[in-house]
């Protein structure tokens, strides 16, 4: 694992080494983390006896009962990846427990005191969910913490049976001796917990030894999901709290002209109503934040009939003629010009000169919303030198800095508890919501939860950004590419980011390492900026959505030009030896690896037999976050204009699975989730406002519209990446490609259906017309 410094996750002095001797002396100077420190009251300590009655805590993840049952505390915030089950399986299996016998419990945000005066550290290791990054970093370090674990009770084991330590071994919970005899963990727990831990690093387990890892295992907590036992931060409640509901300005960067709260206050159960600024607002953190009034009241009801009773004359944000058609126009006039060269490899300009046959198209893609099934929102309570937050989270790190910059309560006194989120996809890297409650529980002196509806999520949210590509490639008389251009201008979601300069707005849009960098000589790409209100963010695997479809899209086109087969294409193209790669999931790509998934896709979708009339395949493969990932679609298109997904093929290399039943439901959630975008979403606006209001008016995909999908997990001794987004971005490009193959129909713009219905009437109404 490569040495980093973490200082800024969320703009504050908060350090973490991910190097696995720096990170284990680091939570030993914070008093604790995976160093194992044994912490026993007295009365515990009195005698054995006394001690095997009590749970013995080994550090700070993992406390083992008297009967023998293993509690591993899961660190990562549970968002719907899997992580809740998948990082205690990596200290379970180092500790050779007894899988059937964990409990895992969710720890909540531990940041403690480093050695640097003013600084904080991690205690239970890298606490935030982004990036498909928790699988990875822990890879290492929790597997140690377990292997630490594993031998306290060996060495407990052969104090008592007066054996050298080399004698004992572990399976399923017990310690072995060499004549039959054993312990269960529960009998050495005690033991174990007064003896001194390994100053190093002790040797992990071979693969061929895995119990755990590897092995298709439920998510621990499934039943109280299905029972609805799960606590949710929308479940949150504590006597005496007020209930918060906010009008948000509706106009982009706008503000609160003037309010009346006459007939607000009149409503049974309101207690206050407050105001609360937007980007010119005097505190730092409102820079994310949106203008407007606040109802506080005993329940929600009440709160949400306040709220409509509100007089507000709103105050413009500068964006009234800004709509999804003039970003459109913007876009055009943007990509008929040169812009800010990022990348650039040999001559495009006279590699095209001299190009064969020249291959050109414009892509877009719209604004989207994340639109979790839980909406933002977040519990609060301060008291006099501390305070709690309770929310469903993707950065409790953040919360906590953003509650200290509010509240001025230092950061090691805010309590920040995780509970499962009901979808983040990006949303929740944000902490707007958590900056709202915070704002509002201390102005009102009561704590309080805040409630977003619906209707405020879609209409308030940090959107995938718009763009628009023009795409230009050069190919000679063999087929082969010679040239490639890539010029996006795009909305760049580093909108309003602290200390990013306008010249590096850029690199959340483009990827300057990404296919076909490396492969195709002759590459430039470009980036202009996109003026708009719109705030924008992080969206599932974030430009990869965007650039895989039109990159993959494109390779398509490319391909039926040069009269190639598109999969023969591909299969030519990724035939590279790995190189340096320098975003987000390096430090290296492997164009085979991308290769290998791209062929078993072709394979299992029966690429070149002969189809029913009408239907076609398609194929797309992309790298994602470390991750390689292929789709292979079988589609036709009935006489409406209707996609039908007869089969889909997903392909996956994330490296070693560590849950393969996990890996296996991020496949299918991801493909659903990119094709509901990909065919039906996107977030319009008028006169610089969001009109896009609710569901109806941002149709999900419907169960029985969406495919079966067959997921195909590649065996692999690579360590593992992570898996949240990598099911995600070629699931459009696959269905495009495919629609292509069974229409002949071209689809450039998202979201796909619209386009595919015009197309088709369009084609009915030309054919009606010449007969």
């Amino acid at each position: 694992m490569a040495h980093e410094s973490t200082k800024s996750i969320d703009g504050s002095n908060e350090t973490f080494d991910a190097g696995r001797r720096s990170f284990l002396k680091c939570t030993a100077a914070a008093g604790g983390g995976l160093m194992l420190s044994v912490w026993l009251p007295a009365s515990v300590l009195a005698s054995t006896a006394e001690a095997a009655k009590v749970p013995a805590k080994l550090g700070m993840l993992v406390t083992i009962e008297a009967d023998g049952t293993v509690v591993i505390g899961a660190r990562g915030p549970e968002i719907g990846q899997g992580v809740k089950t998948s990082l205690p399986m990596m200290i379970a299996e180092e500790m050779d427990a007894d899988w059937s016998r964990v409990r895992v419990e969710q720890l909540p945000l531990g940041l403690v005191p480093a050695e640097n005066p003013g600084e904080l550290t991690w205690k239970y290791g890298p606490q935030w969910a982004g990036g498909s990054t928790n699988i990875p970093r822990a890879w290492a370090d929790l597997r140690q913490a377990g292997a630490k674990v594993r031998h306290l009770l060996r060495t407990a084991a052969a104090k008592r049976w007066k054996l050298a330590f080399e004698a004992t071994d572990t399976r399923a919970g017990r310690v072995l001796g060499p004549e039959g005899q054993s312990f269960g963990y529960g009998e050495l727990a005690a033991d174990a917990a007064k003896l001194p831990l390994p100053a190093d690093d002790l040797p992990l387990k071979s693969a061929d030894a895995f119990r755990i890892i590897g092995t298709a295992q439920r998510v621990v907590d499934a039943e109280d999901i299905v029972t609805g036992r799960s606590v949710y931060g929308i479940d949150v409640y504590e006597p005496g709290m007020l209930t918060a509901v906010i009008l948000r300005c509706p106009h982009f960067e706008g503000d609160v002209e003037s309010f009346d709260a006459t007939e607000a206050l009149k409503i049974p159960g309101v207690r206050q109503v407050i105001k609360l600024d937007g980007p010119t607002g005097s505190e730092p953190i409102t820079a994310n934040l949106v203008a407007g009034v606040a109802v506080l009241a005993d329940d929600t009801w009440s709160a949400i009939k306040g709220r409509r009773a509100l007089k507000v004359t709103w105050k413009s944000g500068g964006h009234d003629t800004e709509s999804t058609t003039s970003l459109d126009a913007q876009c055009a006039e943007l990509l008929s010009k040169s812009a800010q060269v990022v990348r650039k490899d040999g001559d495009f300009d006279a590699a095209r000169d001299v190009a064969a046959k020249i291959v050109e198209a414009t892509y877009r893609v719209p604004y989207v919303a994340h639109a979790p099934m839980e909406p933002p929102g977040a519990f609060v309570r301060i008291d006099e030198d501390s305070m709690r937050i309770i929310a469903s989270l993707q950065m409790p790190a953040g919360a906590a800095a953003v509650a200290q910059r509010i509240s001025g309560i230092p950061r090691e006194n805010i309590e920040v508890t995780m509970t499962r989120s009901g979808g983040g996809f990006g949303r929740r890297l944000s902490n707007d919501f958590v900056a709202e409650a915070t704002l509002l529980a201390k102005a009102s002196g009561k704590p309080v939860k805040l409630m977003w509806t619906r209707e405020d999520d879609l209409a308030h949210d940090f959107f995938r950004p718009f763009g628009h590509h023009r795409m230009v490639a050069g190919i000679d008389d063999a087929g082969a590419i010679t040239a490639w251009m890539h010029r996006l201008a795009s909305a760049s979601k580093y909108h309003r980011r602290q200390n990013v300069p306008p010249e590096n707005l850029w690199q959340a849009e483009l990827y300057p390492d990404d296919f076909p960098a490396g492969i195709v000589g002759n590459l430039r790409m470009e980036w202009a900026a996109v003026q708009s209100g719109m705030t924008r963010g992080s969206w599932r695997a974030p430009a990869h959505t965007a650039n895989a479809f039109v990159v993959q899209s494109f390779l398509d086109e490319i391909a039926h030009a040069a009269g190639r087969d598109p999969l023969a294409l591909r299969l030519a193209l990724f035939d590279h030896d790995e190189w340096p790669y320098g975003n987000h999931g390096g430090p290296v790509f492997s164009p085979r690896r991308l290769r290998e998934v791209t062929r078993i896709a072709g394979e299992k979708i029966g690429w070149g037999r002969k189809l029913p009339d009408g239907r076609g395949l398609g194929i797309a493969a992309h790298f994602t976050f470390g991750g390689y990932t292929a789709h292979a679609m079988e589609v036709s298109v009935d006489p409406s204009g209707q996609p039908v997904i007869h089969r889909c093929i997903c392909v996956t290399d994330v490296g070693r699975a560590i849950n393969p039943l996990g890996l296996e439901a991020q496949m299918m959630g991801g493909t659903i989730d990119g094709l509901s975008t990909a065919l039906g979403l996107e977030i319009r606006i008028e006169n610089g406002q969001v009109a896009t209001r609710n569901f109806p008016d941002y149709p999900l995909l419907r169960s029985a519209d969406a495919p079966d999908v067959e997921v195909h997990i590649m065996e692999s001794s690579a360590d593992p990446s992570g898996a949240g987004e990598m099911g995600i971005p070629t699931a459009a490009p696959a269905l495009a490609n495919a629609i292509f193959a069974a229409s002949g129909i071209r689809l450039r713009r998202m979201p796909l259906r619209p386009e595919l219905e015009r197309a088709i009437k369009a084609r009915t109404e030309g054919a009606s017309g010449m007969a």
